[in-house]
């Protein structure tokens, strides 16, 4: 699969190197006191803007593939259409159809879990984000499986609930418990079931770790909902309340591991004949869990303990070449063609770089969801490994060291194409902590005071850009756009990610002639891709979203 190239085109190539530079989560703000963006000090992003052809594209809703232009772009399905050059249905879209149309219920794995937990009596346990962020999980789609579930007479289903509080607002855990306490309750009255939540915890230290960043997290969330190990409460929202107490500063996605016990014993532990469904549809916090569950004896990440004999399934496909897992309820999406197989197929050599927070976005989702390399003699991938701390402690991140590994590659000389992704704005932002924000842009904006005259003194071309917003609002915000106050007067805080537009900037050193379209208003990150090939000398293919170049 290869390109055909443009001779004499109207476009000059890049004579030097492409560089794409992913500032994670900056998106454009209103600019004031709580935009982190606009109150950092950035002289090299102003300075670009002001001078290189810029402009915004939309990096949310149905632009990248979600369902609605009301849900949140995030990371996945920004490095899925930068990298696609086309917009693809993502899962949340593909989960509600599969319950709309009932598809979900008549497949295969369904028919197995109605086996086994309705026929010969099992336990459903279902796992996974509670809220209505849209971005891993929504609480919807885990209410159609317990009434489903319900519907065919299943006795037993238990909820292992992660606390939110990151796509979401920080302390709405209640709520999403709440909601599902009383459906749990309503299903629950019927005579011989038995419906609870069984345990859960703060997705940043129970179960969701992602890319092996810190597998206790994981360890923490496997005992607390396989084995019914830990610390114990009557229920899930005393669970909630009692953290709060206890530490009046802390916020849901950072709570401890609990366990809802009754008659001084866990409510949900495991048992031999029980099946579970972990019901995210995002992959990179889902791979971790699903392999604990199925690896077997050759795990060794941390002992599992005695493992129940348990039938396991995903909401969807989390990785299609390490098939992770083996059994899902929702196919997903079938991501073909990327920009990435494309320049492998026309010799082209690329470098993807970040760290370990980000790195499998510019790898595995920038490639269409799809691990490992088209062409490893011409590809080459980078992690820098990431800081086992709150990224608010450390907001800088590991910025230089990108840098620094980003200009060695660039003066080496064997790379046509580069992208990296900057972690900072995103993983900073969604602590909430403002100064913090700020501190992470910053440093951001000082690597990219390095790169700009190391990639000029190439002749190259640099591609700048978000895949989402973050930074740019640290408040949350009413209908009007005012932000909100607690009972206190103070502002409440925003660890989500906006749905503000994202920056994009073409720049070149030098008479370079490059201008942007401005007869498209509704371009997203999807049309980058063709902008890319275009800069790199290649015609994009007919059926991608058209190049930003004029």
């Amino acid at each position: 699969m290869s390109l055909e190239l443009r001779p004499g085109s109207r476009i000059k190539p890049s004579t030097g190197p492409v560089l794409l530079v992913v500032m994670d989560g900056v998106g454009i703000g209103c600019g004031d006191r709580w935009d982190a963006v606009a109150l950092a000090r950035t002289p090299t992003l102003d300075r670009l803007s002001a001078g290189s052809p810029y402009r915004s594209l939309i990096a949310h809703g149905t632009a990248v593939g979600l369902p609605s232009d009301a849900d949140m772009g995030n990371s996945e399905v920004g490095h899925n259409a930068l990298g696609a050059g086309r917009v693809f249905d993502q899962g949340a879209k593909l989960v509600n159809r599969a319950i709309a149309d009932r598809s979900i219920f008549q497949g295969e794995v369904w028919k197995d879990l109605t086996k086994r937990c309705a026929g010969a009596g099992g336990a459903l346990h279902l796992i996974g984000l509670l809220s209505d962020g849209n971005v891993h999980s929504h609480q919807d789609h885990l209410h159609a499986l317990v009434e489903q579930a319900a519907a065919e007479n299943f006795k037993t289903v238990y909820v292992h609930t992660l606390l939110d509080g990151r796509d979401v607002p920080e302390t709405s855990a209640l709520v999403y418990l709440d909601r599902l306490e009383k459906l749990l309750g309503r299903l629950d009255s019927a005579s011989g079931r038995r419906y609870r939540i069984a345990s859960g915890g703060g997705r940043m230290v129970t179960t969701m770790d992602r890319y092996e960043a810190d597998w206790p997290v994981v360890e923490r969330g496997w005992n607390a909902h396989v084995h019914g190990s830990g610390r114990r409460f009557g229920s899930a929202g005393e669970a909630v309340q009692t953290c709060r107490d206890e530490d009046p500063g802390a916020i849901d996605q950072f709570l401890p591991p609990f366990v809802v016990e009754e008659d001084s014993k866990p409510v949900g532990a495991m048992k031999d004949g029980d099946a579970v469904v972990f019901y995210n549809f995002r992959g990179d916090r889902a791979l971790e869990i699903s392999r604990a569950f199925e690896e077997g004896k050759r795990f060794d990440k941390f002992d599992r303990g005695k493992i129940p004999d348990l039938f396991y399934a995903g909401m969807t496909l989390y990785d299609g070449d390490l098939a992770i897992p083996k059994t899902y309820l929702v196919s997903p999406p079938a991501i073909d063609r990327t920009m990435g197989e494309y320049l492998a197929g026309s010799g082209v050599s690329q470098f993807a770089l970040s760290e370990t927070q980000k790195y499998g976005h510019v790898t595995y989702f920038w490639n269409g969801n799809r691990g490992g390399k088209f062409d490893p003699a011409l590809e080459t991938y980078v992690e820098i490994p990431s800081d086992r701390v709150p990224f608010d402690q450390r907001p800088w991140m590991k910025a230089a060291e990108i840098t620094d590994s980003t200009i060695e590659a660039l003066a080496s000389g064997k790379h046509r194409f580069l992208r990296i992704n900057y972690a900072n704005g995103d993983m900073v932002g969604h602590t909430g902590d403002l100064e913090a924000t700020i501190n992470a842009v910053q440093a951001v904006d000082l690597g990219l005071n390095r790169l700009v005259p190391a990639l000029e003194a190439l002749d190259g071309t640099l591609v700048l850009l978000a895949d989402h917003g973050n930074a740019d609002e640290m408040v949350e915000r009413d209908k009007s756009g005012k932000p909100k106050f607690d009972n206190r007067g103070r502002p409440r805080r925003k660890t989500s990610h906006s749905l503000n537009a994202v920056p994009f900037i073409v720049h070149r050193a030098g008479e370079h002639g490059l201008r942007l379209r401005d007869d498209m208003p509704d371009a997203g990150l999807a049309n980058v891709a063709a902008t890319v090939l275009e800069l790199l000398g290649f015609i994009p293919p007919d059926d991608y979203e058209p190049s930003l170049l004029s």
